[in-house]
């Protein structure tokens, strides 16, 4: 009896991993709602070549940057499966995990607010109005 609650208890932590990895792993909204405030500064905003050229390139050094924390985030979760695994209980090691998933998160944010920040230094005041009501629309109410 002890060995099949064992193996359910096992069977439940690893599941509880791949529920916490599928959930942070899903397409982020922020993901998504970043592409579509990339799609508006490049549709909407009337850029010149000079800023189409900035924002382009603002754009494929944060993709790269952001791939990077991705990747890192999968590690993390990987960890944090782990840690279920050894521990069956929210110990020491979960909150380890746990803290260094978080840290990521954290890492991935601001390396957004960079990115979103470098991309409306490009914009003129008139287009930085429109994007900063973007950007406001889209943290605010989830519409892209």
């Amino acid at each position: 009896m002890r060995i099949v609650l064992v193996l359910v208890l096992a069977f439940l932590a690893a599941m509880g991993g791949v529920l916490a990895g599928r959930t942070l792993l899903a397409k982020p909204a922020s993901e998504t709602a970043g592409a579509s405030i990339f799609a508006f500064v490049l549709d909407d905003l009337d850029l010149d070549a000079g800023q189409r050229r900035a924002v382009v390139a603002h754009e494929e050094m944060f993709a790269r940057q952001r791939a990077g924390l991705e990747v890192a985030l999968r590690a993390d979760n990987v960890r944090l499966a782990q840690a279920i695994d050894r521990e069956h209980a929210n110990g020491p090691l979960v909150h380890a995990a746990i803290d260094r998933s978080h840290a990521t998160m954290g890492a991935l944010q601001e390396a957004t607010l960079v990115h979103l920040f470098a991309v409306r230094a490009v914009l003129r005041p008139d287009q930085a109005r429109r994007f900063d009501a973007k950007v406001r629309e889209t943290l605010t109410t989830g519409r892209q």
